[in-house]
Parts: C-alpha cells; sequence; structure tokens
C-alpha cells in the first residue's frame, strides 16, 4: 500500500488498522497524534489507551528527567506518543512511554519519529502491555542498541533497569521495589525507587530539591 492509497482512504477508514502491510513511511501517514500504534515489519498494531496511575508516572518521570538531562545539556526526552523506528533486521516502529536521545544523537531526530535507537527507553507495564514490554519490546531494544531499558511495573510495585552489555546483551543492573538506581545515560542521575510507588507520584518540585535542582 503506498502513502498517497492511505492518504484518500484515511477519511473513510477511522482508526481500524489497515489491512495490508504498510511500509515505515505509509504508516506515518496513516497515523495522527490521537492514534496510539506501533509498526512491526509492515503491520499495524494498535495500543490500548493508558491508565491513570500510567499517565500521573509518566508525567512525573518526564517532568523530572527531562529537568534533569536540561540542566546538565545531556540530551532530549520525549513523551509517548513519538515513534521510534528501529532498522533493520529488527524493523520496527515503537514508542516508549518515554525516551531519551542524548545530545551527540540529536542528529537521529526526524520531525515525526527518532531515526535510530534511543539512549533510554522507558516502559511503564499495564496488565495489557506486559507481554509485549517484557518479551517483543525487550528483544527488539536489545538488538537495535538502546542503551537502556527501564520497566517499571506500579501495579506489582516493581522495576527492573537494564543496561546494554559490550556483548550486545541487556544485564539487570537493579530490581525490586526499593533502593536507588544510577543512570549511565543521565550522567548520574540516582532515582529513588520509592518515587514510583506513590500514588500520586511526590511533587516534582520535592523531587527536584532532592535530586539537588532546586535550592
Amino acid at each position: 500500500m503506498t502513502i498517497q492509497d492511505v492518504q484518500r482512504g484515511a477519511a473513510g477508514a477511522g482508526r481500524c488498522p489497515p489491512a495490508e502491510k504498510l511500509s515505515y513511511e505509509a504508516f506515518l501517514a496513516w497515523c495522527d497524534e490521537d492514534t496510539w500504534a506501533e509498526w512491526v515489519d509492515g503491520e499495524v498494531q494498535m495500543v490500548s489507551p493508558a491508565g491513570r496511575r500510567h499517565q500521573d508516572l509518566a508525567a512525573f518521570l518526564l517532568m523530572v528527567l527531562r529537568h534533569w538531562a536540561e540542566a546538565r545539556g545531556l540530551g532530549l526526552l520525549l513523551p509517548a506518543p513519538f515513534q521510534m523506528r528501529l532498522p533493520e533486521p529488527v524493523n520496527s516502529g515503537r514508542e516508549p512511554d518515554l525516551l531519551f536521545v542524548a545530545t551527540k544523537h540529536l542528529s537521529r531526530l526526524k520531525e515525526t519519529y527518532l531515526d535510530g535507537p534511543a539512549d533510554l527507553g522507558v516502559e511503564i507495564v499495564s496488565p495489557e502491555s506486559v507481554g509485549r514490554d517484557r518479551g517483543e519490546k525487550f528483544v527488539e531494544y536489545e538488538q537495535a542498541g538502546v542503551q537502556e531499558y527501564w520497566l517499571i511495573d506500579p501495579e506489582r510495585q516493581q522495576a527492573e533497569f537494564y543496561q546494554l552489555s559490550p556483548d550486545g546483551r541487556y544485564r539487570l543492573a537493579l530490581g525490586g521495589a526499593g533502593g536507588e538506581y544510577t543512570s549511565p545515560a543521565l550522567a548520574g542521575l540516582k532515582l529513588p525507587l520509592e518515587w514510583l510507588w506513590q500514588d500520586p507520584p511526590p511533587r516534582a518540585a520535592e523531587a527536584l530539591r532532592v535530586l539537588g535542582l532546586l535550592g
């Protein structure tokens, strides 16, 4: 299916995924900013809307991590929906809940997608996404070279922080409900895991003060 076919059919097609396989360019033409979907080897996979707790935690992490990155000139944090295009042999377009692109890799950023792996991908696990986040995405992010992968499960109060080793495999750097995670991608950020389980999350100003970003 061509980009022109997608554009001609978009008005009548609604948001049901096309039955035909699409090129990545055609997928981007079909998928607007209000449609949550991913692209895997030419096929469109719809993603369910996130719940309140998921969104609260994503907003909190975006605020804290973005301030940390900007204060140190490390790079850019982006929230979903924003595509991460993973090249062959992975051949997928995924939407992490949060992604971080280091300054040295900002040339990968296009208007509507990241052309290549992020330096850090964050997935907040929900009952609907648990198999995808722990299975398909874990393998794809590892194979494509996403340097850090965070899996945060608020329901189980469990977090897993993976770092890509020199042999190209993810190694678990920290897992569980407590402790403090130090991020290589975010240059020494020390994230208290207890923040992740508070509902609602801590006030951003309080968290930034603890991290030394506010007086």
